[in-house]
């Protein structure tokens, strides 16, 4: 491949995406094990990150430090196919043939006294928010003492056998049995069981988008509550909100808080296996709601919702030094849950704008290294055939260093000002090819959810330095 005149990046110089300072960042997705102990993925292991396996935070999110269970993992080329799923219908509704959301919108008398405030909207939300159980196959390992000391047993799950792996929340989007939750809380499992208004049902994984932490799940059942939905895009810093969801467990459980910021973003690195190789993709969150209401292990895919008892949010991630509550927590915005629930429903695969390259992050040591006249940005490492980037004039080499007039300090910024835009969307990037800068307008393709083309390959060029490939091109 050619790198037209510019120095290539050698695969193991990618930087750690969006690292501008030394710091630990511990981020947590959280479900909770069966006996409400302690949060854990679904899969139930505990994951502690080092500092070295976790992205620091973005421009578009906290520098405190925090803690990680769900998602962490080792380090990864930052190259992802992602975008934003395509809001075309903002609720879910259209032309899809199940009805999403309630069908009748009835008002919360908000009383002076916020304890009346809460109970009315407890009392209108909770038939709509349901606990996850999940239980997964039970491994047997095979192998040579040695095999078992160094963990490289065969394993073999016994279909026979199953055991509890995880606990979540969800909530009901639907009459026959539709509900929202994350993808982190049935992540691995074979069976699952929601309890909802007192009763428990078996349910079916319908589908999921994996980085966007999205899944929908079908209860065995008819005559559910769904939730009223709300409009995320008109939330308002400082306004009363609710969680409810299944925290350690304990089924229906609502906090109260406010909603402390808007517009948070981060990106959730892949895990890698013992030998280096990614063992899924990473998660982008875009525009994520801040909240002070309690989310605790357990709480995960559970319902945020406003005074009206209106969905705002799926509750997702905290931050904290312990694991548990500590006061920022964190929940996709409704709006683009929903979207891509409808896409999961009607039998779609969830569409993401697509820009068409792949990316490595630029900093100080890399471009003081390779002569690179800027010491900030995402490098262009390959340009995908017939996109908005080649279309637009992108070549390998190029440093991108401004999105639609915002710096572009890193490979994952500019992943996270491309989630945030649609399908069709006209963006204006700024990039330095050499010593010149020039910008072009670039149409965002569309793509489908970035759950293929898992390639680890490299590609040299003549100078015996090689071109970061990543897992895919975005």
């Amino acid at each position: 491949m050619e790198n037209n005149g510019n120095n290539q990046i050698p695969q193991g110089q990618q930087t750690h995406v969006g690292q501008h300072e030394a710091q630990s960042a511990y981020w947590a997705a959280y479900s909770a094990d069966g006996h409400g102990v302690h949060a854990q993925n679904t899969a139930g292991n505990n994951h502690y990150a080092s500092a070295a396996s976790v992205p620091a935070a973005t421009k578009k999110s906290s520098g405190a430090k925090t803690f990680l269970l769900a998602f962490a993992g080792a380090l990864v080329a930052c190259v992802l196919m992602f975008g934003i799923g395509a809001v075309t219908n903002m609720f879910g509704m259209g032309s899809s043939r199940i009805q999403l959301g309630a069908v009748d919108s009835t008002s919360v008398e908000a009383a002076s006294e916020e304890a009346s405030l809460a109970e009315a909207v407890a009392s209108k939300c909770m038939p709509s928010v349901g606990s996850v159980t999940v239980y997964s196959a039970q491994s047997a390992q095979s192998g040579s003492i040695y095999d078992y000391l160094y963990g490289y047993g065969y394993t073999q799950d016994r279909e026979d056998s199953l055991t509890q792996s995880g606990m979540g929340s969800c909530v009901m989007l639907s009459e026959d049995g539709y509900a929202v939750t994350n993808y982190h809380v049935v992540q691995g499992g074979s069976k699952f069981e929601v309890t909802v208004d007192g009763e428990t049902y078996n349910a079916e994984l319908v589908g999921d988008d994996a980085s966007s932490d999205v899944a929908v799940l079908k209860l065995d059942g008819n005559g559910f509550s769904p939730i009223e939905l709300g409009d995320s895009d008109d939330i308002k810093i400082g306004e009363w909100v609710m969680s409810i969801g299944s925290p350690f467990g304990l089924e229906q459980s609502v906090a109260t808080g406010i909603v402390s910021a808007t517009s948070r973003s981060q990106i959730m690195e892949a895990s890698g296996d013992m030998f280096g190789n990614s063992t899924g993709e990473a998660t982008i969150y875009p525009n994520m709601i801040q909240t002070d209401a309690a989310i605790n292990p357990g709480n995960s895919g559970g319902a945020l919702v406003d005074a009206q008892g209106k969905l705002i949010g799926i509750n997702t991630l905290i931050t904290s030094y312990s694991g548990n509550y500590s006061g920022v927590g964190f929940a996709i915005p409704a709006n683009y849950a929903i979207s891509l629930a409808k896409d999961i429903i009607d039998g779609k695969e969830p569409t993401h704008a697509q820009l068409g390259v792949s990316l490595t992050t630029v900093n100080e040591t890399i471009a003081k290294r390779y002569g690179f006249s800027v010491d900030e940005g995402a490098y262009v490492s390959a340009v995908v055939p017939g996109s908005g980037a080649e279309q637009a004039g992108i070549q390998i080499g190029d440093i991108i260093t401004k999105f639609d007039g915002q710096d572009v300090e890193s490979a994952s910024d500019l992943m996270l000002d491309v989630r945030t835009k649609n399908p069709g969307d006209k963006v204006t990037l700024k990039f330095m090819r050499g010593s010149e800068e020039k910008e072009v307008q670039v149409t965002l393709g569309m793509s489908e959810s970035a759950n293929s083309n898992n390639s680890n390959s490299s590609n040299s060029n003549s100078g015996g330095m090689y071109i970061p490939q990543g897992n895919d091109a975005f």
